[in-house]
Formats: C-alpha cells, sequence, structure tokens
C-alpha cells in the first residue's frame, strides 16, 4: 500500500515537469519553423512569409497568445544586432540561436536550391504574390 502510495505521488510530482518539458519542446519546434520560415523569405527567390500562417501555427501548436511576435522579434533582434526587434526572455534566444545553427547546418548539408524546396513543402511560406 504505501509503495503504492509513493508511486502515486510521484507521478503526480513528475506530471508538470514532464509538460513543462513537452511545452518546451514545442516552443522551440515552432522557433525553428518560424526561424526557417523567415530565412526562407530571405534566401529563397520568389517566397514570402504569411504572418497570420505563423499565427495560426502557434495556435493549433497550443503555445499562449503572444509566442509569434516574441519569437520574430527574437529572430529580428538577434539576426540585426540589436539594431531591429527587441531582446527577449533568455530560454527564447536561447531557442533562437540554437534554431539559428541548426538553420544553417541544414543549408550546408541540403545545398540552398535543396533547401528552399524542403521550406516549400513544409507549409509557411507561400510564393509572393500567391
Amino acid at each position: 500500500m504505501r509503495t503504492r502510495l509513493l508511486i502515486a505521488g510521484l507521478l503526480l510530482i513528475a506530471a508538470p515537469a514532464a509538460q513543462a518539458a513537452d511545452d518546451d519542446h514545442t516552443r522551440s519546434t515552432y522557433v525553428t519553423m518560424v526561424l526557417q520560415a523567415f530565412a526562407a523569405k530571405v534566401e529563397c527567390p520568389g517566397t514570402d512569409v504569411v504572418y497570420q500562417d505563423l499565427v495560426q501555427r502557434a495556435q493549433q501548436m497550443q503555445l499562449p497568445d503572444g509566442t509569434t511576435e516574441q519569437v520574430r522579434k527574437a529572430i529580428a533582434w538577434m539576426h540585426t544586432g540589436g539594431k531591429m526587434g527587441e531582446k527577449q526572455s533568455d530560454d527564447i534566444m536561447a531557442e533562437v540561436a540554437v534554431a539559428t545553427q541548426t538553420t544553417d547546418l541544414d543549408q550546408r548539408r541540403l545545398g540552398m536550391s535543396n533547401w528552399c524546396e524542403k521550406q516549400k513543402t513544409a507549409g509557411l511560406i507561400r510564393s509572393k504574390g500567391g
């Protein structure tokens, strides 16, 4: 009986920590998707990002309201050396840094044209005018 209570207690304690880890993973995945969408807008000819599509994806991923704007500002701040956007919380800034490194590695590994084609199938960029 004591063992069952101990296990039940441990599960109750572990559940919020596991949920927090899942939430962090979900947000870091989203940060990478947003960064790649903006990178594609810059690097891939004839593409554009629709901000509302980013917001909709955040909602689908059940991220808190305002996440898209926080991520956008963090990306702008980091990629312009603080000239645009705004510095965000340390965890978001760290996620942007990791997403930047991951994206850079993917671009080198795949080559830019293949990377751009991959981004077009990810669903967060569109053809300009489309």
